[in-house]
């Protein structure tokens, strides 16, 4: 089995070194891996050390974006993750999987990799992401029945992420041993696909309504009971793109309760 590591990166240099260690011990569980990094301008040492770590890992291709930056972060990050995709798309779509994670404070902690390596062996989903200590922190990400809309995209969101919070929290706990809690979208920092359902999909950092069954806005909508912005220009670019490989492959988005990054 083989297997690209990607990320977007911008100042993040204070992590990048324990960071590079946790790709390599995760690298080390494949046949053979690439690291595919994106890069936009940083105020930090972050170039500089991709620069360094290259000379150390000829694993690494990062592409250094010099293109002026949209006034979305979404739409910038998005636009990176996609270009690490073209990458795959162009030289490694025999890759079994790939992995699309963050690289600052959430990845550069200690690493079970053990974990990580026992649901390699599992065939129960296509994309899998994990949980986080203290709490499940990424609501930004996060679509589950009936949370499938942008939690922040409501009036009084506050209230509307505080029962997200809890929702998540309860259907992680009551998880047995090795169960997988499915969803729309998830990804918490660290996430590994299967290549061949979510190659021919993109990450989009403005809100796809078309993506999502009308059913489920309704859902969403009847239960919560607030106001919607169905107007914002910015959303996660998760969001999307797990949508789209669930609409296009009814891609199994899957959640674990173990902690990887501890």
């Amino acid at each position: 089995m083989k297997c690209c590591i990607c990320g977007t990166v911008k100042n993040c240099g204070q992590y990048l070194n324990k960071v590079f260690k946790n790709i390599e011990l995760i690298g080390a569980l494949f046949e053979d891996y690439n690291i595919i990094i994106y890069y936009d301008k940083s105020d930090d040492d972050t170039l500089n050390i991709l620069k360094k770590y290259k000379n150390i890992n000829p694993k690494l291709i990062f592409y250094v974006n010099l293109s002026p930056l949209s006034q979305f972060r979404t739409h910038n990050i998005s636009k990176g993750r996609n270009i690490c995709l073209e990458y795959i798309r162009n030289f490694y779509k025999d890759y079994e999987m790939f992995i699309m994670m963050d690289l600052d404070d959430v990845s550069c902690k200690e690493l079970n990799i053990e974990i990580l390596q026992h649901y390699l062996n599992i065939n129960d989903w296509d994309s899998l992401s994990f949980n986080t200590s203290p709490t499940y922190y990424d609501l930004w990400a996060l679509s589950i029945y009936p949370y499938y809309l942008n939690g922040f995209a409501f009036e009084n969101h506050d209230i509307i992420l505080t029962l997200l919070a809890k929702h998540i929290t309860k259907k992680l706990s009551n998880l047995t041993s090795g169960e997988l809690l499915q969803c729309a979208s998830a990804f918490n920092g660290f996430s590994i696909y299967r290549t061949n359902k979510f190659i021919d999909c993109n990450y989009d950092g403005s809100m796809r309504l078309d993506l999502l069954p009308f059913i489920n806005i309704f859902k969403n909508n009847n239960y919560i009971n607030c106001k919607f912005n169905y107007k914002k220009e910015e959303d996660c670019e998760h969001r999307a793109f797990h949508f789209e490989s669930i609409k296009k492959h009814n891609s199994r988005i899957m959640i674990s309760s173990d902690i990887i990054f501890k």
